[in-house]
C-alpha cells in the first residue's frame, strides 16, 4: 500500500512538471515549435517518451493545460455569477466573463504563462475548438452567455456573433500583452491585475454596447 502511494506521488509529481513546462515553452514558442522531447528535457525528465507516456498527444498535452487552470477559473466565475442574480446591467455580466482569469492570475503570481499559452492556443484552428469546448463545458459560462444576451434583446444575431468573437480575442490578447510585461519587467497601464480587469471590463461593455449600423450591408 506504502509503495502504491509513493509511486502515485511520484507520478503526479512528474505530471506537474511536465505541465508547467509545457506551458512555459508553449506560451513562449508556440505550441507546435516545442516538440515533446523539448517539453521532456525542461521538466527534467530523462526519458523523451515522457509526455507521451503521461499525457498522450500533444492535444491532450495542450487540454491537460487548460483543465489544470480550469476549476479555480470556475470556481471564481461561479462566485461572481452569484452575486449577479437577476441583474439586467449587461456590466455586471461583463464583470463575471472578465474578472475570472486576471483574479486566477494574480494569485498565482509572477511569472505566470496562462495567459500567454491562451493566445498561442488561440492562433491554430484546431485548438482554438478545442479551448472552445473545453470553455463551452462550464455551466456558469453558458449562464453569463445568456446573461449578456438578456440584456441586449434587440441586436441582431449576426451581430452578436460577431461582437462576441470580438470580445474573446480582447480578453485573451490583452491578458497575454500584460502578462508578458510583467514577465520582462517593462511598464504596464494599469498597476495590478484588479486594475487591468476594470479597464478590460469598460472596453468590452463599450463593444457590446456600441451602435450597431443599419439599413446598408457593409463590407
Amino acid at each position: 500500500m506504502a509503495g502504491r502511494t509513493v509511486r502515485a506521488e511520484q507520478v503526479s509529481a512528474t505530471r506537474e512538471l511536465i505541465l508547467t513546462a509545457a506551458e512555459r515553452l508553449f506560451a513562449e514558442r508556440g505550441v507546435y515549435a516545442v516538440s515533446n522531447r523539448q517539453v521532456s528535457e525542461a521538466a527534467g525528465q530523462g526519458n523523451n517518451a515522457a509526455v507521451g507516456y503521461h499525457f498522450g498527444t500533444k492535444t491532450d498535452l495542450v487540454r491537460a493545460i487548460i483543465r489544470k487552470h480550469a476549476a479555480r477559473i470556475e470556481e471564481i466565475r461561479a462566485r461572481l455569477l452569484a452575486a449577479v442574480g437577476d441583474s439586467t446591467d449587461v456590466r455586471d455580466w461583463v464583470d463575471c466573463l472578465v474578472r475570472p482569469v486576471p483574479e486566477h492570475l494574480a494569485a498565482l503570481g509572477s511569472p505566470t504563462w496562462y495567459a500567454r499559452f491562451c493566445a498561442q492556443v488561440m492562433t491554430d484552428p484546431a485548438l482554438r475548438r478545442l479551448m472552445a469546448e473545453e470553455s463551452l463545458s462550464s455551466p456558469s459560462l453558458r449562464q453569463i452567455v445568456e446573461g449578456v444576451r438578456r440584456c441586449l434583446p434587440d441586436m441582431p444575431d449576426e451581430v452578436r456573433v460577431e461582437r462576441g468573437d470580438m470580445v474573446r480575442h480582447l480578453i485573451v490578447h490583452v491578458a497575454a500583452e500584460r502578462e508578458r510585461a510583467l514577465a520582462e519587467n517593462t511598464p504596464t497601464p494599469r498597476t495590478s491585475w484588479r486594475g487591468a480587469a476594470t479597464g478590460l471590463v469598460d472596453a468590452v461593455v463599450g463593444m457590446w454596447l456600441a451602435p450597431v449600423t443599419r439599413g446598408r450591408e457593409i463590407t
